[in-house]
């Protein structure tokens, strides 16, 4: 039965991915065609065809690697100075201009008599934005209603404060230094926690703190931080039964409540409450995107040191970080884990699944945004380029500088492929002979 639930959360995994580049690349496909730009090819995958059917002019495909997808804008890319776009010349000047001739003659390829109207580079900027730019919305706008089916339809967990039961029982101080770093594993050189002492177990209702009666959390917190590093005669009733244990609680930073990055020395004890599922509304979904995206771009900044870390795990020189990327293999893996753990209910992994899915949606519409070829917004900064460019000349009353020849930009795309193809390798790699687990 496990096997069957592995393969059940990779399967939703897998054909959630597909779904989301699918629609991702229809995000550019129907602007294309309401624009009148002649679309050739809109498949999902790459590598070897598994099937198509051509409807018109534009073929629709799957492929064999489902790693991705693509639809062909024709003339995507301008004709140079002087060329005449279906007769380009042969001549070059070096190697880069000879890769943007040639990626030139291979745009050209597929313009045929009367299409010229029809080419991509000739539309006005904010029809160029708007295409370029559907898909990155499809991707956003996908996330946010995945996480819409997990906040409104299950919940998020939220801690009960509102008793004085205890979920979880800290294993050790962790000495903090910044709001995040008790996320960090216990480690030999780590004190153990004063509730792992008293003998505190999970499930345990903690009735009074040094004789002061506690019905809430909130209370229990308060005499905990006020205790400093101070004894503590604690009573807990466990299994109908209650029990008197003995601590002394220690003195760390920890964040101040409310969200705040900041610390503050207080008493610890090494308790978390239970936690249960409540539905939430619309807001906390915006609040959650809103959170995620900032925390997406800064994931986005840190990738290069993070890839790096990833490879020195691959090749045993350091432990896998568990918050670090992931590929797509990786990620599938982490699916089937959460429809599969025991004691846990299957509805609950599914909707761990969708969760995922919709961060990876929110990840892929933002580094989608990212002005560098060939990510969206590469032709994107383009068109805003092209706007600004026109609009000054405009202003200034000089004649129209024409279309932006984004075609300059390949070398730097050709880059940036060789670089998003490297980490790729990496992480499937990575995912294989260290993988992220959640046991």
């Amino acid at each position: 039965m496990t096997v069957l639930m592995f393969v059940l959360g990779v399967l939703v995994f897998a054909v959630g991915v597909a779904a989301s580049i699918g629609l991702h690349e229809l995000g550019h496909l129907v602007p294309g065609k309401l624009f009148g730009v002649k679309v050739t090819q809109y498949f999902v995958g790459f590598g070897p065809t598994v099937w198509s059917r051509r409807r018109g002019e534009t073929e629709y495909g799957v492929k064999a690697v489902p790693f991705g997808g693509y639809v062909k804008l024709v003339g995507m890319l301008p004709p140079g100075d002087g060329d005449d776009p279906s007769a380009l010349r042969g001549s070059n000047t070096g190697v880069v201009s000879q890769l943007i001739r040639d990626a030139r003659s291979a745009e050209y390829d597929l313009v045929e008599e009367g299409d010229e109207d029809r080419l991509f580079y000739r539309l006005s900027w904010w029809k160029k934005l708007v295409i370029m730019g559907s898909g990155v919305a499809t991707n956003l706008v996908l996330a946010f209603l995945l996480f819409a089916v997990v906040f409104m339809g299950r919940g998020a967990l939220v801690p009960d404060t509102g008793s004085t039961v205890v979920g979880q029982v800290s294993q050790c101080v962790i000495a903090t230094t910044s709001a995040d770093a008790s996320e960090r594993p216990c480690t030999a050189a780590d004190p153990e926690a004063p509730a792992k002492k008293a003998g505190i177990r999970p499930g345990d209702r903690i009735v009074s703190f040094n004789g002061t009666p506690v019905s809430t959390w909130w209370q229990l917190r308060k005499v905990i931080a006020a205790n400093d590093a101070g004894a503590a005669t604690i009573v807990v009733e466990r299994a109908g039964h209650r029990r008197t244990l003995h601590t002394s609680t220690t003195v760390t930073a920890r964040p101040v409540p409310g969200g705040s990055d900041q610390l503050t020395r207080t008493g610890f004890l090494g308790v978390v409450p239970t936690a249960g599922y409540v539905r939430q509304g619309p807001g906390y979904v915006v609040s959650t995107m809103a959170s995620g995206t900032w925390e997406t771009v800064k994931a986005i900044g840190s990738l290069p040191v993070k890839l790096y870390h990833v490879a020195r795990a691959a090749v045993g020189l350091e432990k896998r970080d568990p918050n670090g990327p992931m590929s797509v293999v990786g990620a599938g893996r982490v699916a089937g884990e959460l429809t599969s753990q025991r004691g846990v209910p299957l509805s609950d992994g599914i909707f761990s699944v969708v969760g995922l899915l919709a961060g990876l949606n929110l990840f892929l519409g933002v580094l989608n945004l990212v002005p560098l070829l060939p990510l969206d917004g590469g032709q994107m900064a383009g068109a805003v380029y092209e706007a600004l460019r026109r609009a000054v000349a405009k202003l200034l009353r000089r004649p129209d500088p024409g279309f932006v020849d984004v075609a300059k930009l390949l070398p730097v795309g050709y880059v940036m492929a060789g670089v998003i193809l490297v980490a790729s390798v990496v992480l499937i790699y990575a995912d294989i002979v260290a993988p992220v687990s959640l046991s």
